[in-house]
């Protein structure tokens, strides 16, 4: 089944995109564009950057309620973006736990907590624990563990529907990492203004009732992933049963805010037709 919907990128004001729907079992419902194209993943990274961390968690390398980050920090607040960091900056600015304050200095510090621990770079560590065994031959980390990733949609295909039934990762542990960290939590989610509460769980932003938001408005509650400045995002849809990828070359702005609802919207239509 190939999905009409999808050709709605077509139509983005982008020099380049490309799109893939995959189902939970893995079936891949249809792309759209040159999925093999590597692309910039901006923040996109951080997904696969929490999910080497969980592994990291399974293999007793680290634990999720140690000391990692700033003090009184954990590797649960750098997950869930509660640990106090600046932005873009290694500066506290709140107390952990009081505050959504998204971080890539927070995951910055979680990669060289991992290193550390697992004494192996964590881009070597993110390739051997995720990437190889996943097949994503064309993805690769060079630089930040928060924003300087690189892949195509094939490979981001294959790591949504790891996300949806686990094989590298224990389910449960999935399913913490699909669930509400600190809940109650406000803060501003970037690009859309002050959500409260910012829902967030362990490296993957939660939908719940934000708005606006970069999913659709039929996109269930439970959905969850990450989107990029980059022109990027990948969002997984429990209820659908179904994940979606879409990688621009062009950077986040009101051409994204305007035409992601839309397609996803689109997207999940057709699904349920």
């Amino acid at each position: 089944m190939a999905l009409e919907s999808l050709a709605l990128i077509d139509s983005w004001p982008v020099p380049a995109a490309a799109a893939g729907v995959v189902r939970a079992d893995g079936t891949v419902f249809g792309t759209r564009g040159p999925v093999g194209r590597r692309f910039p993943l901006a923040s996109v990274t951080k997904p696969l950057a929490a999910y080497a961390a969980l592994v990291a968690y399974e293999e007793g390398a680290i634990e999720l309620d140690e000391p990692a980050g700033p003090p009184g920090s954990t590797v649960r607040h750098l997950l869930a973006h509660t640990s106090g960091l600046a932005f873009d900056e290694h500066r506290v600015t709140a107390p952990p736990g009081e505050r959504r304050l998204y971080s890539n200095a927070g995951f910055e510090q979680l990669g060289d907590h991992i290193a550390e621990a697992a004494d192996i770079p964590f881009a070597e560590y993110l390739r051997q624990a995720v990437l190889e065994p996943l097949g994503m031959a064309d993805t690769s980390l060079a630089g930040s563990p928060a924003k300087d990733g690189v892949s195509t949609v094939a490979d981001l295909l294959r790591f949504a529907a790891e996300v949806q039934a686990p094989r590298l990762l224990d389910p449960r542990t999935v399913a913490e990492a699909m669930t509400v960290q600190y809940p109650g939590t406000k803060g501003v989610l970037p690009g859309y203004g002050h959500q409260n509460p910012n829902d967030w769980g362990l490296g993957f932003e939660i939908r719940a009732a934000k708005a606006p938001h970069w999913t659709g408005g039929s996109s269930s509650p439970r959905t969850f992933g990450h989107f990029g400045q980059s022109g990027t995002f990948l969002w997984i849809d429990p209820d659908a049963g179904a994940a979606g990828v879409a990688l621009t070359d062009r950077a986040f702005g009101p051409w994204a805010v305007e035409a992601w609802p839309v397609f996803t919207d689109a997207v999940l239509a057709e699904l349920r037709g």
